[in-house]
């Protein structure tokens, strides 16, 4: 068998969503719809373009060139090695998958034990044992399709339809005011929004257990590998864009009446105790674990196998078993925390991963103009960092001043410029390169 019938193709691109669709990804939609509120579509439309539209592209182009190794080598390979590892951490025991644990933890617990002071304790327990059955789970990269696609995420589907569904049907009062940026630059800050989702990242390597899945199920050929991995994305893409805008409209018919929450967890929650009372807690609670469960699971097996090929010592087993050791302790720390250091490290290595995603798609750039990608990586990247510095007032002298002059920068889109000028630069020194060659 070298192709799958649609059946196949479904199951492995709900697999693929299963393992995108985790905290953030049901924490920000409806808090974007709550703060968006009039202006939900334009803001909605800006986070998928971030956390749909990307991701897709970025399964689509590490399967297309082999393996993300081989996208990043494009730039350098020192660099393609410091850029993954920081890549792996950021997706890995450093902030995505503690995070699942504290937020799945957050609704799972709180919401029903009155715990005062014995909340760490909880905390401590229930991350104890998220962790040893994701890692039991992921130990078999190979039966994901069946742990995931077959099972937990058919659950968690229909339970979001169901919230879904009940706002449709109960109107908790409309949309509200747009808040803050949200009044004149919804589609950026909703693009913005997008960001901390992960999904871009993330993207850059679920491929990869995706195409472990697709040869677990009979396809040899790896073009048609290949083939199956990209239809999953796409598949995985439109379920996203689906569940995301579902999500959002529950916000959004939530701001009028629940304005003034914080986050997306409390606006939630609040949308659904209102359409459900108590019983609406429990459904948003198996919502959130089975979520964060599936995520988790995807993470690790993605970690384990990364790092057990840089380094074979350590078995794929042990190396699951340490970054879900390692993500626990992480994760008591406090989902807010979490929250607070992830949002400047996203915003550093989500401009490049945009960058070489883009570049991927154009094969004459590479063969001819293979100097294109470093240049126009690094000048990203400089950008980046340093905006990122700046947002947390760690100012450069002269630099600093001289690169808030860009065009959208303080947006977070200050990169695009430099970006393009490094592509032009890298095309210009490829060219001399050549005719030195033919001149020598």
């Amino acid at each position: 068998m070298e192709k799958f019938g649609l059946k196949y193709r479904i199951l492995m691109g709900i697999t693929l969503f299963s393992m995108f669709f985790g905290a953030g990804n049901l924490i920000f939609p409806p808090f974007l719809g709550a703060q968006a509120g009039t202006h939900t579509l334009p803001a909605f439309l800006g986070f998928a373009a971030s956390a749909v539209c990307i991701p897709v592209l970025g399964v689509i182009a590490v399967t297309r060139c082999g393996g993300l190794e081989k996208l990043t080598d494009r730039v350098g390979h020192r660099f393609g090695f410091v850029y993954i590892l920081i890549l792996y951490l950021a997706i890995g025991p450093c902030l995505a998958i503690p995070r699942t644990a504290s937020t799945s933890f957050s609704m799972a617990l709180p919401p029903f034990f009155e715990l005062g002071e014995h909340l760490w304790i909880a905390q401590l327990i229930y991350s104890a044992v998220f962790f040893v059955l994701a890692a039991w789970v992921a130990l078999h990269p190979d039966r994901l399709t069946d742990y995931l696609g077959k099972r937990l995420t058919p659950i968690l589907l229909g339970l979001i339809l169901v919230i879904f569904g009940a706002t449709l049907i109960r109107s908790a009062g409309g949309a509200g005011t747009p808040v803050g940026v949200y009044g004149d630059q919804a589609a950026v800050r909703g693009f913005l929004d997008g960001y901390q989702t992960m999904d871009t990242l993330a993207a850059l390597n679920f491929g990869m257990i995706v195409a472990v899945n697709v040869r677990a199920k009979g396809i040899t050929r790896e073009r048609s590998v290949v083939r199956e991995t990209i239809v999953a994305g796409w598949i995985a893409g439109i379920v996203l864009f689906i569940v995301y805008s579902m999500l959002a409209f529950v916000g959004m018919a939530s701001g009028e009446r629940f304005s003034g929450m914080t986050n997306g967890t409390e606006t939630l929650t609040a949308m659904v105790s209102f359409l459900f009372g108590r019983f609406g807690t429990i459904l948003l609670a198996v919502v959130f674990v089975i979520a964060c469960f599936n995520t988790c699971v995807g993470l690790l097996s993605c970690c384990g196998k990364y790092f057990h090929s840089i380094y074979k010592k350590l078995s794929y087993k042990n190396w699951v078993f340490l970054f879900a050791a390692v993500s626990m302790i992480i994760s008591n720390v406090g989902l807010n925390a979490i929250l607070r250091f992830s949002v400047p490290v996203l915003n550093a290595i989500y401009p490049v991963a945009i960058l070489l995603i883009f570049l991927s798609f154009f094969r004459q750039l590479h063969e001819r103009f293979a100097a294109a990608y470093p240049w126009s990586v690094i000048l990203c990247g400089v950008v980046s960092v340093v905006n990122v510095l700046d947002s947390q007032h760690i100012v450069i002298p002269y630099v600093t001043a001289a690169l808030r002059m860009l065009p959208a920068y303080g947006a977070g889109f200050g990169w695009l410029i430099p970006a393009g000028l490094g592509i032009i630069i890298g095309m210009i020194w490829s060219l001399k390169s050549v005719s030195h060659k033919k001149g020598a």
